[in-house]
């Protein structure tokens, strides 16, 4: 900076106060030293001056994969928002681990991030612990805990999973049998999976047809392998509900190499409506999320709770988007 300030022929300060949006000087001062800025591939360093402001421009996210185009149109539509209150992301990922994620929640802890955003997939006692006594707003996405942290932007897997259960009955389904993943306490899968149960116990139909293979999340090659072993355990099953889309067209793919006619003879539906349950044949049911909704909504959110005095009492923002059943070709008409 003193090197600007002397190429520019003005003090530190004119050049600190020049690298400000809202800068006082004036409009050719500005755009004078802007100009050796750039002439000079000056780069500020926002380090030392968050100790200054005690802003470090930036809001932590987590997400549980980076390959999954759920997660990232979410990511994308909350940078696009961010970037209009002049924030950025640092962006991390958990593999849907709680151990990682209670790593990378500590780590960016030390960053002294403006705000926390996290998918929920259950945390353990240490990240909602490190979470509370962190100072800054915290929002789980795509769930609506029953005891969040802070903020929740999303919908119930449970009640969204329950509301397509109840639609296959509705078509005439009576031995729904659903596929979802082991080792996933307190995940969104189990959540969906919960749903599913209440909705058949509350029609009066048996939900013992489960079948729990793979971890989080399942991928087209679990379905694929697990729909023998379905048709083995549950040779009655009308319709297979899968915890997501991948799987369900994995599914798909399997019951149609065996001479299966789907939706003439077993139904299939999934969750998340993904690419590959809109172009599989037939397409396939699915439940309806809005991912860009959920990031723009949380980037609203976080220029909302900045606009607000900081001595103002915290008030808890539960943001719903909706989900819900969308019927297409694996699965009968009513």
């Amino acid at each position: 900076m003193r090197d600007v300030a002397r190429a520019a022929g003005v003090s530190r300060m004119t050049v600190s106060r020049a690298l400000k949006q809202d800068s006082p000087i004036s409009k050719e001062t500005r755009e004078r030293i802007l100009k050796v800025v750039r002439d000079m591939n000056y780069v500020p360093d926002q380090m030392a001056g968050s100790l200054t402001t005690k802003r470090s421009g930036f809001v932590a996210v987590l997400v549980p994969s980076l390959n999954n185009l759920h997660f990232a149109e979410t990511v994308q539509a909350l940078t696009e928002e961010l970037e209009g209150i002049g924030q950025q992301i640092l962006l991390g990922y958990t593999d849907y681990s709680a151990e990682r994620e209670e790593t990378l929640v500590e780590t960016m802890l030390r960053r002294r991030p403006e705000a926390v955003v996290l998918s929920y997939d259950g945390h353990s006692d240490r990240t909602v612990q490190l979470l509370g006594d962190a100072n800054v707003p915290v929002i789980e996405l795509w769930e609506r805990p029953e005891d969040p942290i802070g903020h929740t932007i999303g919908f119930s897997n449970r009640a969204a999973a329950a509301e397509m259960t109840c639609a296959l009955i509705a078509r005439g389904y009576r031995n729904i049998a659903f596929l979802g993943e082991a080792d996933d306490d307190w995940t969104r899968g189990a959540a969906r999976r919960a749903g599913f149960i209440d909705a058949m116990g509350q029609a009066g139909l048996s939900a013992h047809r489960v079948l729990k293979i793979g971890k989080p999340p399942l991928s087209i090659e679990d379905g694929a392998a697990a729909a023998p072993e379905l048709l083995a355990l549950f040779p009655d099953a009308d319709c297979i509900f899968c915890v997501s889309d991948a799987p369900a067209f994995g599914v798909l793919s399997a019951l149609t190499a065996q001479g299966r006619r789907v939706p003439d003879e077993i139904g299939i539906a999934g969750f998340g409506n993904f690419e590959v349950s809109r172009f599989a044949n037939p397409a396939i049911t699915t439940v309806m999320v809005d991912p860009r909704g959920i990031g723009r909504a949380t980037g609203r959110l976080i220029a909302e709770l900045f606009d607000e005095p900081s001595e103002a009492p915290v008030i808890p923002r539960h943001v719903k988007i909706e989900a819900q059943p969308f019927f297409r070709g694996s699965t009968k008409p009513t």
